[in-house]
């Protein structure tokens, strides 16, 4: 993993961000009663870091956040090699001897953040759950925006108005990757009711814009969590309600196959008989017959 022929960089990337707060900062910071809690003391962002390599012999006093969005590295510490891969990320305690780096062949790009306070020992404990693997982070495209936020905020003159923004966008991204089950359970309730709500307007079609407004996400997140939760996109999935809602109607009704298409919202009833046999294996009057 660490062959000594190649070149170890601690930072120089094409395209990287990096900001390292100066000593006369971080004293105001750490001073400060209101945001001394929590603080960043260094953030970067580093793309396709070939040939990354970090060695902290004695550790720093700080926490240390890596956040893989591409590629794939490790981190050694405790006499344990941890392998970061796209969407993961690890927390490295304050005052401990590690070292990291990219893969030779797939270099990682990583967001790095180096932070302290009061608050930190409790977000460290929160994200790390378990100790000897990286932790799993499903992509977010606001996590993204929050980083370069802060990054934003942190790269020109320091004023307070701007360390304190800083200061609760750090707050605000540490709380969604410590809480993210949680946050992320409370997603799945939009999606349980979203299929409620499928089930209760059957004789409706709606656009994926429009299920994914009614539960107040954009059409990627609704689209990406519907997938986890059924295993089927949002539009497959209400397809899939107006026919087995139709099965009901042939069970137990006398209702033609175009009646059954107005109450199940499907207006024509070739498309309908296609869906209903690719779903069901059979035709809907082979259904008819089989089972009512």
């Amino acid at each position: 993993m660490n062959n000594i022929t190649t070149p170890k960089i601690k930072e120089g990337f094409i395209g990287q961000s990096i900001i390292v707060l100066t000593n006369h900062v971080k004293n105001k910071v750490a001073k400060h009663p209101f945001y001394n809690n929590l603080f960043a003391n260094a953030i970067g962002y580093f793309p396709s870091a070939k040939h990354h390599n970090r060695v902290r012999k004695n550790g720093v006093d700080e926490y240390i956040f890596i956040y893989c969005i591409e590629g794939k590295g490790w981190i050694k510490i405790n006499n344990q090699t941890i392998i970061l891969t796209a969407n993961t990320g690890y927390m490295i305690p304050k005052n401990t001897k590690h070292q990291y780096g990219s893969d030779e062949t797939n270099a990682w790009s990583i967001y790095w953040i180096h932070f302290t306070g009061s608050y930190a020992p409790t977000f460290y404990h929160r994200f790390t759950e378990n100790k000897e693997v990286a932790t799993n982070i499903p992509f977010d495209e606001n996590r993204i925006k929050t980083l370069h936020k802060i990054i934003q905020l942190l790269e020109h003159d320091l004023e307070d108005e701007k360390i304190e923004l800083a200061h609760f966008k750090l707050i605000s991204f540490l709380t969604n990757l410590c809480y993210k089950n949680t946050l992320d359970y409370n997603v799945q309730d939009r999606i349980a009711l979203s299929i409620i709500y499928m089930k209760n307007h059957i004789k409706q079609n709606f656009s994926i814009v429009e299920l994914a407004n009614q539960t107040s996400l954009s059409v990627s997140r609704y689209t990406e969590l519907f997938k986890l939760k059924t295993g089927s996109t949002p539009i497959q999935y209400f397809i899939r309600l107006k026919i087995e809602k139709s099965c009901e109607y042939l069970n137990f009704t006398n209702y033609s196959i175009k009646e059954i298409c107005q109450e199940v919202g499907i207006s024509d009833p070739y498309y309908f008989s296609r869906v209903f046999k690719k779903q069901m294996g059979m035709s809907p009057m082979q259904y008819k017959k089989t089972y009512c």
